[in-house]
């Protein structure tokens, strides 16, 4: 058995270290919400911008059938999918400006 800690160990002990801090309130740690998107909210959101299934389908690279599914109930959008309908919910032509590049 080694007592020399190796830079993962290190880094490992480090993020550990962070962790308790955080659980006992001495710091604040970042964080990402992904707003979990029901079949309502994405119909809402497809709605507000005025957009058959297919358009808002095409206009964001979507499968359009996904969207019906999601929109039914029938699938739930998966993490990524869920982080692109948040984007596209907050800002819709930060997406098109990105596809279109």
């Amino acid at each position: 058995m080694t007592t020399k800690r190796t830079g993962l160990g290190q880094a490992v002990e480090a993020a550990l270290g962070e962790v308790g801090a955080h659980v006992r309130g001495e710091v604040e740690l970042p964080c990402r919400v992904v707003v979990e998107s029901s079949g309502k909210h994405i119909f809402s959101v497809r709605k507000r911008m005025k957009l058959s299934r297919q358009k808002f389908a095409d206009r964001f690279g979507l499968d359009a059938r996904a969207v019906q599914d999601w929109e039914q109930g029938r699938r739930v959008p998966d993490r990524a999918a869920r982080v692109l309908l948040t984007v596209i919910d907050r800002d819709p032509q930060a997406v098109v400006r990105a596809l279109s590049q």
